[in-house]
């Protein structure tokens, strides 16, 4: 962690604190920063996509793709 961090307080609801210690433990991050930043590069990589015309689509497991809306 470089000398520039910052610190930032967040208030959120019981039911999304809950989400981020699910993350955490699902994605076997070291902290609660390191799920805020993973989740961070994934949304500025999703708007990206769908500034430029992109679409975001989940594969099922039956192997169709389905389009999910984002916003």
């Amino acid at each position: 962690m470089s000398n520039d961090t910052k610190r930032v307080q967040l208030d959120m609801p019981e039911q999304s604190l809950t989400r981020l210690q699910a993350l955490k433990v699902k994605t076997e991050a070291t902290s609660y920063s390191e799920v805020v930043r993973n989740a961070l590069r994934l949304y500025e990589a999703v708007v990206g996509e769908a500034e430029q015309g992109g679409a975001f689509l989940i594969r099922a497991p039956d192997g169709k793709l389905r389009e999910y809306a984002i916003f």
